[in-house]
């Protein structure tokens, strides 16, 4: 195996696509303490959330032309030079506003993983190993939400809640020296152009002209959005509606989490038997069935509906996630081996934007019973189905 396809490329990948999940969920246990600390209300802490996303989502746009440009590992270390940056501002800040700014300029580097490494895996494999790799990537990466709120509240008793943001400072400066050591350039097609704003119109232009394209990105943003509405509301619907104690939520998230994760392992295998628009399509049902059948539950039993009603069709949502998001990631990116920077930032883009705006929007909807967060699910769920199916009726990739 050649190095750059190596286990310790792989774990390297993984991390960089963790810096998302890690940055928001280790410290979630902390936002009293934070709310405390600062002299602030719950509603301006919640602002260091909204505002990552923000720029999380808006970042991504950026970093694929770079790389396509300059390669991925000067961009690369780059924007895990600003992730530890804005942590390192985040462990020392005084006050709410300058905590927010940290948040942002943490965002803008923490975003310049997840778009390079599918660019990186595009740059090494054909586009069905890729769907495979970045599988399992997704099913390593799911452990950051699955031990982050532990972690996280083991650090805020212990130590405050500047050593959260101390130690994703840590976690920076270990990424940075695994891009140095272990990382090697893989963008061997660059483009001297790719800058240029007339050249990154017209790819993107040339990418959503592309039904295929633009059918993948759907499926990855529609199941995204069921997503990030659970994110956003499931724990006031737990624990304020279900009445579920606060550890047992983080039980109930828990099995949320080992759902994607096993879907995830699965895709591995299965797209190379089957293919990336067979599994798909077989993430979409799932996510179509499981969805609408949270939405009934919860429009049947109103405010009495159990835990169970949430947590299992979610779990299976996110099995099926576990098959859609490589596979349709791998899809999207696969016939652009000479911009998959720019496929992949734009691909990011839509889908972040898109899914966290919805999850925002569920959250103010909440009227004291699971039905918005659950009609958001049902209705993500169909059209990941839709978007999925009419990736299959494009036919299969053939970029090499």
């Amino acid at each position: 195996m050649p190095p750059r396809e190596s286990f310790s490329t792989a774990v390297l990948l993984t991390a960089l696509v963790a810096f998302g999940p890690i940055s928001t969920d280790l410290y979630l246990p902390s936002l009293p303490g934070i709310a405390r600390d600062l002299m602030t209300d719950a509603s301006a802490v919640q602002l260091t959330l909204s505002v990552f996303l923000l720029g999380f989502a808006g970042g991504q746009i950026v970093y694929g032309p770079l790389s396509d440009r300059y390669g991925r590992r000067p961009v690369l270390l780059g924007g895990v030079t600003l992730y530890f940056v804005g942590s390192l501002a985040c462990a020392l800040a005084a006050t709410i506003e300058w905590l927010i700014a940290a948040r942002f300029l943490q965002a803008i580097g923490a975003c310049s993983g997840v778009v390079l490494a599918r660019a990186v895996v595009r740059d090494i494999y054909a586009p069905e190993r890729a769907a495979s790799v970045l599988a399992y990537i997704g099913s390593a990466m799911a452990i950051a939400p699955l031990i982050g709120p532990i972690l996280g509240g083991q650090l805020e008793v212990q130590l405050g809640w500047r050593a959260n943001f101390g130690l994703l400072t840590l976690y920076a400066v270990a990424i940075s020296l695994g891009v140095l050591l272990r990382l090697e350039e893989t963008n061997h097609r660059r483009d001297p152009s790719a800058l240029s704003p007339r050249r990154i119109i017209a790819n993107f232009r040339q990418m959503l002209s592309s039904r295929r394209y633009v059918a993948c990105v759907s499926a990855a943003t529609f199941c995204y959005c069921g997503m990030f509405s659970f994110i956003s509301a499931s724990s006031f619907v737990l624990i304020d509606v279900v009445g579920l104690a606060p550890d047992a939520y983080g039980f109930a998230f828990a099995a949320v989490v080992i759902g994607y994760m096993i879907g995830a392992l699965s895709a591995g295998r299965l797209v190379q038997r089957l293919g990336m628009e067979r599994v798909m399509s077989a993430g979409g049902l799932l996510t179509a069935l499981s969805g609408p059948a949270m939405a009934a539950f919860a429009f049947a039993t109103g405010a009495a509906v159990h835990w169970a009603m949430i947590v299992l069709p979610m779990a299976v949502y996110c099995a099926g996630m576990g098959w859609v998001i490589p596979a349709s990631n791998a899809a999207a990116v696969g016939p652009y081996p000479d911009k998959a920077g720019a496929a992949s930032s734009l691909l990011g883009f839509v889908q972040m934007t898109i899914a966290a705006s919805v999850g925002v929007a569920v959250a103010h909807l909440l009227d004291g019973t699971a039905r918005p967060m659950a009609l958001s699910l049902g209705l993500s769920g169909l059209l990941t189905l839709a978007a999925a199916l009419t990736v299959r009726r494009t036919g299969t990739v053939t970029a090499t």
